[in-house]
């Protein structure tokens, strides 16, 4: 055989059949209310390790491995990987598949964590270096958000979640789908859409479609005297009455409707302004002179 005809990576990935066969044998059905839509085609797995760009020397962390498609390609790709996994059956099954499909010494190098991810504080071994998941589509935000916040050591993250929310992630300023995800995945990290999935590499197939979104870790947008909280609370504020200008919809967070506009002055962005037009950096100087900050407008 030549090289040309060797699979880069053979054998371990589950197919379509080893999923059903799988999933079978454990009496498994994927939920609607857990998000779950399992990854039944390889060539999808070692795309999305391709475009995470995961190095040997990454320490992983998935969320939501479910029957293991990803986690398999992850690491043949990666030094260690450590996966998430809430559901007791999938959770239970999961080593078992890595230990039958991979060597030893790969086998290893795999670390199971049952656990809701939204309460997760600490992972055993080494810091994870990369995060990359086919999350649940019904948490992904909050659950992205929950990680990023917790495992500052995550640099770099590939997430798969549906098409819409994908976009919204990675939304700009100005743009209408811009909102609470686009500014609160801002404050971690710049991102950007890395890619669509077809609906057809999933079982049971989504009614939905679904896209990557690349996120590589940044410093803190600006050096602010407002804590993460402060900002994410003006976030908030600001696009729960997205229609209204920000001297109306921050009215409640400032105190009134005059507080806001001070604070807004005071952080030299317009009263009549609205949220889908501020950056997260705006964001932030909102926050310094917000009511909690003891910045310039109480």
């Amino acid at each position: 055989m030549s090289t040309t005809d060797r699979d880069p990576l053979p054998g371990p990935l589950l197919g379509p059949a080893d999923i059903r066969e799988l999933a079978a044998a454990l009496g498994v059905r994927p939920t609607k209310q857990r998000g779950q839509n399992f990854v039944i085609d390889a060539n999808t797995v070692r795309r999305i390790v391709r475009t995470a760009g995961v190095r040997p020397d990454d320490v992983v962390v998935e969320v939501g491995p479910g029957l293991g498609s990803l986690t398999l390609a992850l690491l043949e790709a990666a030094d260690r990987v450590t996966a998430v996994e809430i559901d007791d059956v999938l959770a239970a099954a999961l080593p078992s598949t890595v230990a039958a499909r991979l060597p030893p010494a790969r086998a290893e190098r795999f670390a199971l964590v049952h656990s809701d991810a939204m309460r997760i504080a600490e992972l055993p071994g080494p810091p994870p270096t990369a995060m990359v998941a086919n999350l649940p589509y019904n948490v992904a935000v909050p659950v992205l958000l929950h990680m990023l916040a917790t495992f500052p050591s995550i640099e770099r993250t590939l997430v798969m979640v549906q098409a819409e929310v994908a976009d919204r992630l990675a939304a700009a300023p100005g743009s209408k789908i811009y909102g609470v995800p686009s500014v609160k995945a801002a404050w971690y990290a710049d991102v950007k859409r890395a890619g669509a999935i077809g609906r057809n590499v999933f079982w049971p197939a989504p009614n939905v479609d679904s896209g990557l979104v690349s996120l590589v870790r940044r410093p803190e947008p600006v050096k602010t005297t407002a804590s993460r909280a402060q900002v994410f609370a003006v976030v908030d504020a600001a696009f729960a009455q997205r229609r209204k200008t920000l001297r109306a919809a921050l009215a409640g967070w400032a105190g009134s409707a005059a507080a806001a506009e001070a604070a807004l002055v005071a952080a030299g962005v317009s009263p009549q302004a609205r949220g889908e037009a501020i950056t997260v950096e705006e964001f932030a100087a909102i926050a310094e002179h917000g009511p909690a900050s003891g910045g310039g407008s109480g």
